[in-house]
């Protein structure tokens, strides 16, 4: 199996003619051919990689998924008014699971030591004082029996609410956490 050294490739198209010096890798004397630009006028541009002893069948090989993961993150509003966005629920995405942080701005004041979380398959409740305050219906399915949490006291009295939300459809996508804020929301 021959392996490839990745090689970044960065493109610059203008209106007049287009030169790029050749790019080496530091792991063997292979060198890239220069940038060619078509004789037509049609934008497509072209890379002679014949030195790198490719062939259509190795670029057509499924790349295999255990070798690397695709991780994504972003920020949400807790809020249900359409108009605020607090940005209190920042989520980082991978294959398996997600990790949520949130710091929602109306349980100011109340301790960390009082706040529960309820998991189920499609949403997740905080309590204070065993009352749910706040609600979410997730963006996917989560496996209950590996779903964790944590919370710790933050900045101007706002609880930090740490969760670890396992997937139930692994690799699956969700693209963020929060679907909708939930309706029993009193906060």
């Amino acid at each position: 199996m021959k392996l490839l050294t990745p090689l970044l490739f960065i493109f610059a198209a203008a209106d007049s003619a287009v030169g790029f010096k050749s790019i080496s890798s530091s792991n063997s004397q292979r060198r890239c051919s220069s940038l060619l630009r078509s004789g037509n006028d049609d934008g497509v541009v072209s890379i002679d990689v014949s030195d790198l002893g490719l062939t259509i069948a190795d670029l057509e090989k499924k790349i295999p998924t255990q070798n690397f993961s695709l991780e994504s993150s972003g920020y949400q509003s807790t809020s249900r008014l359409p108009d605020v966005d607090d940005e209190g629920c920042y989520w980082v995405e991978n294959p398996e699971d997600i990790d949520v942080t949130l710091r929602i701005p109306g349980l100011r004041g109340q301790p960390a030591e009082a706040l529960n979380v309820l998991f189920s398959t499609t949403t997740t409740s905080i309590t204070a004082f065993g009352r749910i305050v706040w609600s979410t219906i997730q963006m996917g399915i989560s496996d209950t029996s590996d779903c964790t949490f944590l919370t710790l006291d933050g900045e101007d009295e706002v609880p930090i609410v740490q969760l670890n939300v396992r997937k139930r459809d692994l690799d699956e996508r969700w693209g963020g956490f929060i679907l909708q804020v939930g309706e029993d929301s009193i906060l």
